[in-house]
């Protein structure tokens, strides 16, 4: 009997709000990054986002390299498919470019449902008009079937210029936010969310695997909302 009220205050603390954890289960689009395992919950997945390369630069040495990664070129069930490259830098030379655009296409040339590209950069608030002009460069690079995904991050909703916003319609089909940073939820990310219909773009929302997430009521109602992208983990 004295276990009882321990045994409560854990019941509790699983079942408020906020301490629910993100069961990739019970959701249908996902990241699938380098080094993950596979998982069970690919086999029912509709959308996938499969990272493929860094666009890196280091201190030490100036040139911009394009790295591949994930998993090789392979003919996957999903319905879509992202092909997603992280960037640490937005000063690509041509090759690295060259390599992108020819990487993609041997994925569709697999047999695969290639819908278009993201880019995963963590583009700081004050700096969103350098993505911009990033980002409309690349839009005209892209063939104009393939669609423009971004990353993007909770802050852009509260401190971001409206008017430098607004120049990313007609550039990218849509912003993935996330509501993770490493490999766990950020603590307030409730605070964020009821200002992301204010970016004026389609969005999803970027949970991670494992971590803490609540929906709130009025997500579902927002027009800009097109659902959630699950960061996989290995346990």
């Amino acid at each position: 009997m004295k276990t009882w009220p321990w045994l409560l205050l854990s019941w509790l603390l699983a079942t408020e709000p906020g301490h629910a954890a993100v069961d990739a289960s019970h959701y249908d689009q996902f990241w699938l990054w380098a080094g993950v395992d596979q998982q069970p919950v690919l086999q029912h997945a509709n959308t996938l986002y499969v990272l493929q390369g860094q666009i890196s630069q280091s201190r030490r040495d100036p040139q911009v390299h394009f790295i591949a990664q994930g998993p090789g070129v392979a003919r996957l069930p999903q319905k879509q498919l992202w092909i997603v490259y992280r960037a640490h830098t937005l000063r690509w030379p041509d090759t690295v470019y060259r390599q992108l655009l020819a990487q993609v296409e041997r994925w569709r040339r697999a047999g695969n449902p290639v819908v278009g590209v993201q880019i995963d950069f963590d583009a700081r608030t004050r700096h969103l008009d350098e993505y911009v002009t990033f980002l409309r460069d690349l839009r005209q690079r892209l063939p104009p079937d393939y669609r423009l995904s971004i990353t993007g991050l909770m802050d852009w909703s509260s401190n971001a210029d409206a008017s430098v916003i607004g120049q990313l319609n007609g550039v990218i089909d849509e912003v993935v936010v996330q509501t993770y940073q490493g490999r766990h939820s950020i603590p307030d990310y409730g605070a964020y969310l009821p200002r992301l219909s204010r970016l004026g773009l389609p969005f999803k929302v970027g949970l991670i695997q494992g971590g803490e997430w609540q929906e709130p009521d009025f997500l579902q109602d927002s027009p800009w909302f097109k659902g959630y992208v699950v960061f996989l983990q290995n346990p």
